[in-house]
């Protein structure tokens, strides 16, 4: 009996209509276009504008535009994992909300915050369900508002995210597609250096940690940088290696697109040509848990049957990870 795996179906996402720009930024806070465009590669970043309307908003139209891609009706649908770091509240699940907006009704949702590197975290366990034989059919979607948790005074952290969701369909093959090989790290020393201070059970919200502004990311740039470039680089390195694939194996780099210096060193050290690597966060920045599925939304209709793709992403925690995986269809 062929080994059952967890085949990528299709994707769907909802990109917000609000661009905000360097230009407009630099009138909000003391940064340039040039500043950015050096530092990070952000020109512009979408952004939420509606009062009332948060992650799991964007999260239901990615996943009612993947049903609707799919041609899955809800009733179908057997898990549904929401990767994200922004929920609309702290309980329930946001996706248990996703769920009810698009009418599953038969299966079961929960929630995954591994920082940016949740979609990779979420992947893996929606794979495992599949993998299991008892599921047929698993949505994960990425789904985060960072604008409302960015400080738009700080002139460190507030030009990088921005706001979008994406989302994938999971399915059984036994053909030799689909997810092949996966490495997640994490280290809990990265809690010093990348988290929001206050709004937790440690630090509830008061008058005091809304005045200091305790509700918005804190970020050491430069200490995150140094973690991300090395762990990024190791883990796709690793994989390539114990899965015996080199550079001219390998169709396509799907790298979390949190700072485009990270990219190329991670590409670089994979020996990839920069033709090989899906890169957006010029338009995008930062979606958090959104930036990979968001990237294979984009290039779906160049992505052909059995491609060998490699996704990587370093996230807050530290977390870290890398799948390795074979497309299932022709875009």
């Amino acid at each position: 009996m062929s080994k059952i795996k967890a085949a990528i179906t299709g994707v769907g996402s909802y990109i917000p209509e609000y661009i905000l720009d360097n230009h407009e930024l630099s009138k909000i806070v003391d940064t340039t276009d040039e500043w950015i465009m050096t530092r990070v590669g952000i020109r512009e970043r979408r952004i939420l504008k509606e009062k009332g309307k948060g992650s799991s908003f964007m999260g239901s139209r990615a996943v009612k535009q993947l049903l609707e891609k799919t041609k899955t009706a809800p009733d179908e649908v057997d898990l549904l994992i929401c990767a994200t770091v922004t929920p609309d509240m702290p309980f329930p699940a946001t996706a248990n909300i996703i769920a009810d907006k698009v009418g599953i009704k038969n299966g079961f949702h929960f929630d995954i915050n591994a920082g940016c590197s949740g979609f990779v975290y979420s992947l893996i366990t929606a794979a495992k369900f599949i993998e299991s034989g008892q599921y047929k059919k698993v949505i994960v979607v990425g789904a985060e508002k960072m604008s409302s948790i960015t400080n738009y005074e700080d002139r460190t952290t507030c030009a990088l995210f921005g706001d979008a969701a994406a989302a994938v369909m999971l399915e059984p093959t036994t053909e030799d597609l689909g997810i092949m090989d996966y490495i997640a790290r994490s280290d809990g020393m990265g809690r010093k250096h990348l988290h929001m201070k206050a709004g937790g059970s440690c630090i509830p919200a008061s008058h005091h940690s809304v005045d200091e502004r305790q509700h918005f990311i804190y970020q050491e740039g430069q200490v995150v940088f140094k973690h991300a470039v090395s762990n990024m680089a190791d883990v796709s390195v690793e994989i390539m290696e114990r899965n015996n694939l080199t550079a001219d194996k390998l169709a396509w780099l799907v790298p979390h697109q949190a700072n485009l210096r990270i990219i190329d060193a991670t590409a670089k050290r994979m020996g990839l040509d920069p033709s090989k690597v899906m890169i957006n966060i010029e338009r995008y920045g930062n979606t958090t848990s959104a930036t990979i599925p968001l990237c294979l939304w984009e290039w779906e209709n160049q992505l052909k049957k059995g491609d060998n793709i490699i996704l990587s992403a370093f996230g807050a925690g530290f977390t870290w990870g890398t799948i390795y995986l074979k497309w299932a269809y022709n875009g």
